[in-house]
C-alpha cells in the first residue's frame, strides 16, 4: 500500500517538529483520570530524553502521582548534535541541561545512582544506602558500553582511543586529539555491528571530522572500519561525501574485511579480519547493551537488551517494571533521542491507565533523525511505528531525497537546529 509522504521541501513549522517526537496523543491534551490509588508512586531511573520526558508526562497527565526521577548526574549531556562538538562547530555547554525545570513541576529529583532493585518488595536502593518504594518502576538507563566485547579495548583504552558515544568528557577528548594531529594523519572510526545507539551517528561523525580536516589539515584522511555491510541513510551519506569530501573518506564494509577484531592502544593500531591499521586518531565505538541497572533489575535478557510489551513498555521478564529508550528491544524503532522521548510519553500514558484499572491505549509513535554532514548541509529520516507481533513495526517512512538541491540541505540544517531546541525544551523544560 502506498503511503503519502510529507513534502520535505516545505518550511518546517514548530508543529511539524513537535509531531516528530510525539506519541499518538500530546501530553498537554491527555485527560487527567481519577487514579485507583490517589497517591500512587512511580519511580523513573535515568534522566535522559526518555526518562525525563516520562517523568514530566506522568505529572502532566496525573498531578496526584508521586513521581521520582533518579539520575546520578547533575548535568545531562545530550548526544544529538554532539558530533558538531567533535568537529569544533559547537561547544559542549550547548549540549548540557539541568533538572531544575523538571523539579519545578513537582517531580522529586534524586541526584544519585540507583544501585539495587528488589522487584518483590518494589524498592530501589540508592548509593547513599537509602531506598525508595514504588508501585510502578520505569527504567530508562540508556546504554552501557561492552568493554569486554572487543579484545584490547577497555575503559583505560578509551582514554587513548575515545569512543565519544556518551557525550561529555569523551567528546572533548576526541576533539582535542583531532585538533592536535598532524596534517596528513589518519583518523580511523571503528563501527560495531547493530544494535547500537543512533545508527547513523558514526557516519555523521566521519562527515563532520572531514569538514574540519578539509579546512585545517587537508592532507589527512578518514577511514571507517565497519562491522556492517549497509547502514541507515547510506545513499545520502555517500552522495554527500562524493560532493563535499571527494577522496577524504574511505569506508571498508564487513564483507570487505571491515570488522574490527581487536585493538592495541599502545600503538593506536586497529586489527581487522584482513589487515592492521595504525591511526593518529582512533575513535573506537564498542558493542553496547542496556544500562547496568536493567541487568540488576533482571529486565535484560541474554542479548543484553530488555524485551518489552510494545503497548505498555512493561518488561516481559519482571512485573511492575517498564523499560523505555535505548535499553528496550523495540523492533523497528531505532535507538535515538526522539524515539526515546516518544516512548517516554507513551509509557507515561500507559502507566496512568494501568494504575486507574484501564487497559493502555495502543501507541502510535513517530521518530525523526537529522544528520548534519557540513554546516548548512543536513538530511533526515522519519518513521511511524505501531505494535505488531510483540514488537514495534514501521508503518510509514520518509527519507530526504538523495538528489535534492543545496537549498533543501540548508533548510534541513535549519530544521535540525529547531528540532534539537524543541526536544530539549520538551524533555527538560
Amino acid at each position: 500500500m502506498d503511503v503519502k509522504r510529507p513534502d520535505v521541501t516545505r518550511p518546517l513549522t514548530r508543529r511539524d517538529v513537535a509531531r516528530g517526537i510525539a506519541a499518538s496523543v500530546a501530553a498537554s491534551a491527555w485527560p487527567r483520570p481519577a487514579l485507583a490509588q490517589a497517591a500512587a508512586r512511580v519511580v523513573v531511573i535515568g534522566g535522559g530524553f526518555g526518562g525525563a520526558s516520562c517523568a514530566r508526562a506522568l505529572r502532566q497527565i496525573a498531578p496526584k502521582l508521586q513521581v521520582t526521577l533518579i539520575e546520578p548526574n547533575r548535568i545531562f549531556a545530550a548526544c544529538p548534535l554532539s558530533n558538531e562538538v567533535v568537529a569544533g562547530l559547537r561547544e559542549l555547554t550547548a549540549q548540557q541541561f539541568h533538572y531544575d525545570g523538571i523539579a519545578a513541576e513537582g517531580v522529586n529529583v534524586v541526584l544519585q545512582a540507583a544501585t539495587k532493585i528488589d522487584p518483590h518488595a518494589r524498592t530501589v536502593g540508592l548509593a547513599d544506602g537509602g531506598s525508595l518504594s514504588y508501585d510502578r518502576l520505569v527504567l530508562a538507563p540508556g546504554i552501557d558500553l561492552r568493554f569486554d566485547a572487543l579484545p584490547g579495548y577497555n575503559e583505560d583504552a578509551s582514554l587513548k582511543m575515545p569512543h565519544a558515544w556518551k557525550a561529555g568528557e569523551q567528546t572533548i577528548l576526541l576533539r582535542k586529539q583531532i585538533e592536535a594531529m598532524d596534517d596528513g594523519g589518519l583518523v580511523v572510526i571503528a563501527v560495531p555491528a547493530a544494535p547500537l545507539r543512533c545508527p547513523p551517528a558514526p557516519y555523521e561523525r566521519a562527515s563532520l571530522i572531514a569538514h574540519y580536516l578539509k579546512a585545517k589539515k587537508p592532507r589527512s584522511k578518514i577511514l571507517i572500519l565497519d562491522a556492517k555491510d549497509g547502514f541507515s541513510q547510506q545513499r545520502l551519506f555517500e552522495a554527500a561525501w562524493k560532493d563535499l569530501y571527494p577522496g577524504l573518506i574511505e569506508r571498508i564494509a564487513l564483507s570487505q574485511g571491515g570488522r574490527v577484531t581487536s585493538v592495541d592502544p599502545s600503538t593506536n593500531t586497529i586489527i581487522t579480519d584482513f589487515g592492521n591499521y595504525t591511526a593518529q586518531v582512533a575513535s573506537v565505538v564498542p558493542p553496547q547493551k542496556a544500562g547496568h541497572i536493567a541487568e540488576i533489575a533482571g529486565a535484560a535478557d541474554n542479548t543484553g537488551w530488555c524485551p518489552v510489551d510494545p503497548v505498555s513498555f512493561a518488561s516481559k521478564l519482571v512485573p511492575n517494571i517498564h523499560v523505555i529508550g535505548d535499553a528496550a528491544i523495540a523492533g523497528a524503532i531505532p535507538k535515538s533521542a526522539s524515539a526515546a522521548q516518544a516512548q517516554g510519553k507513551a509509557c507515561a500514558a500507559a502507566i496512568v491507565n494501568m494504575l486507574s484499572g484501564k487497559p493502555p491505549d495502543t501507541p502510535r509513535l513517530t521518530g525523526t533523525c537529522y544528520n548534519t554532514v557540513a554546516p548548512g548541509y543536513a538530511f533526515s529520516q522519519s518513521g511511524v511505528y505501531q505494535p505488531k507481533d510483540g514488537l514495534f513495526a514501521e508503518v510509514e517512512n520518509t527519507t530526504s531525497p538523495v538528489n535534492a538541491p543545496r537549498e533543501i540541505r540548508q533548510r534541513e540544517a535549519e530544521r535540525a537546529a529547531d528540532w534539537f531546541k524543541t526536544i530539549t525544551v520538551d524533555a527538560f523544560g
